[in-house]
């Protein structure tokens, strides 16, 4: 290169010269580029998930304060309520046994959803499966309809009068059982989380299998092991992170369950406005108006999602640190 091009590139326009920046310069604007890009999600983060949260829990530690006939002006003022939605939340029975049923409701949604997702992974994993991508679409498919759809479709197949099932069941001359009603309500509410979660944990699980080398089970079978020796013993114990990982998402949605029980409420008089506990935090909010019982009553269902949630957690990398350590 010339002595002429040199100077020629070192002059910016009309033979102004060109300033180089400086090491510091990049090396700064090196590190704030991280920060330049996670900016629309910290606002994003700030404004539709910190700033309603923060907004909920001012709430809760408010109320409404009615002069006289509430009439006028200034005769509904917000005052500083304290504990006092906390402690009438607590309190209130309507809650209480909304989450008692949830309660049963986890009992039976989560071991069965697990226990199947576990299952099929286990199949789908085996060397003798057959059109194996097929039958991961048909498993994971019920999770991509979306949760109304799912209990609309399932609260008409409960239904005497228009469900397949019922019209075969008359014809069979066998026993129609109201699954809308009493103790199958449970049922038939756990069935349609099943139907639609299981699919998701089923992948979730199925990914782990397969990161496990293959040389464990190459050696296993050279040691006598059989199929399911090597499921029990090499694959289950695999992925148990990620059987922790999906029992903790399934506890989370059980504590939260709203959607099947709120679409099938219109079907049958078997499932009240506080069958679940968000179901009452919906009704108190947006049927009776009362927005700061509902806050304190979210609160503590929050609060107590995160407990159970981390308490579990806890527990599980507990015993991993334990057999680990033998």
């Amino acid at each position: 290169m010339t002595s002429t091009t040199a100077r020629r590139r070192s002059y910016g326009v009309k033979g102004a010269p060109y300033a180089h920046p400086s090491p510091t310069t990049t090396l700064e604007r090196a590190r704030s580029a991280p920060y330049l890009f996670l900016l629309p999600a910290t606002i994003l983060f700030l404004l539709f998930f910190a700033l309603p949260i923060g907004y909920a829990i001012w709430l809760s530690f408010h109320k409404v304060k009615v002069s006289g006939l509430g009439l006028g002006a200034g005769a509904r003022k917000e005052v500083w309520a304290g504990l006092e939605n906390y402690t009438d939340a607590l309190g209130d029975s309507e809650l209480v046994h909304g989450a008692l049923r949830v309660l049963g409701y986890g009992c039976i949604v989560v071991p069965v959803m697990l226990g199947l997702a576990l299952l099929f992974a286990l199949m789908l994993d085996s060397e003798k499966v057959r059109l194996a991508p097929f039958t991961r679409l048909a498993i994971f498919l019920p999770y991509a309809i979306p949760g109304v759809v799912a209990a609309l479709l399932w609260g008409f197949l409960y239904l005497p009068d228009v469900s397949p099932f019922y019209f075969v069941l008359d014809r069979l001359g066998l026993p129609q059982p109201d699954l809308l009603d009493g103790g199958p309500l449970y049922l038939a509410l756990s069935n349609i989380a099943i139907w639609g979660g299981t699919g998701f944990n089923m992948i979730v699980i199925y990914t782990s299998l397969q990161a496990i080398p293959a040389e464990l089970y190459e050696a296993a079978k050279l040691d006598g092991c059989s199929p399911l020796q090597i499921a029990l013993k090499i694959k289950i114990p695999m992925v148990a992170p990620s059987l922790v990982l999906t029992f903790f998402f399934s506890i989370i949605a059980t504590l939260q369950v709203f959607n099947e029980p709120t679409t099938l409420k219109p079907l049958t008089n078997s499932v009240s406005t506080t069958w679940s506990p968000l179901m009452k935090v919906y009704r108190d909010a947006f049927g009776e108006g009362d927005i700061y019982s509902a806050a304190a009553q979210a609160v503590i269902i929050a609060f107590a999602t995160l407990v159970l949630s981390f308490g579990f957690l806890r527990a599980a990398n507990r015993r991993q640190k334990q057999e680990a350590a033998r």
